[in-house]
């Protein structure tokens, strides 16, 4: 993470007045790692697997967009550790190795799903760039899934159990910084 001093953390976040006491999240897309912080206090820290096209906030990419953004909505409250999501919506199935081994090609999205939107406008932001509108999320993948190297057709994946913690930990519009 490097230098994690207020003045930093203030200066990443433009400036937001009052901020600096709440609770964030940072993903670094080198490491492949998720950060909770409060204010400049890392509080956990967990492995991901980001976009394997790389960083890159272009509609139709398949890569995971940089900058900041906020969880526009929480999803999945009180689900079943494994729920198996499809359009946000649950599908009534619970994930098992034998469920992954009859649909190969799915892209698995369990447990939980934090809708990530951008404000950085031009950047995350409206147009062509626009995260939530490309529908990127924090969302849970089968545990047999490698987390650590980048995979995901542009979302941050996590084990099930992690995701359920950083869930009840974040409030709806927390910020979360990607970067590389």
């Amino acid at each position: 993470m490097g230098q994690t001093d207020a003045s930093f953390l203030n200066e990443r976040r433009g400036g937001e007045p009052g901020h600096a006491a709440r609770r964030w999240v940072e993903i670094d897309l080198e490491r492949q790692k998720l950060v909770v912080l409060e204010g400049a206090t890392p509080r956990a820290e967990f492995p991901v697997s980001t976009a394997l096209a790389g960083a890159g906030e272009r509609e139709g990419s398949l890569c995971t967009p940089r900058g900041w953004h906020c969880v526009r909505a929480k999803i999945g409250a009180g689900t079943a550790l494994g729920t198996v999501f499809v359009g946000r919506r649950p599908t009534g199935e619970i994930y098992s190795p034998q469920l992954g081994e009859r649909y190969r090609d799915r892209d698995w999205i369990l447990t939980r799903i934090l809708w990530l939107s951008g404000l950085e406008k031009g950047r995350n932001r409206f147009g062509a760039v626009d995260t939530m509108r490309r529908y990127i999320y924090i969302h849970g993948c089968p545990d047999e899934v490698p987390l650590g190297v980048p995979g995901s057709k542009g979302c941050v994946r996590m084990h099930g159990a992690a995701l359920i913690e950083l869930f009840d930990a974040l409030p709806a519009g927390a910020r979360v910084l990607i970067h590389e």
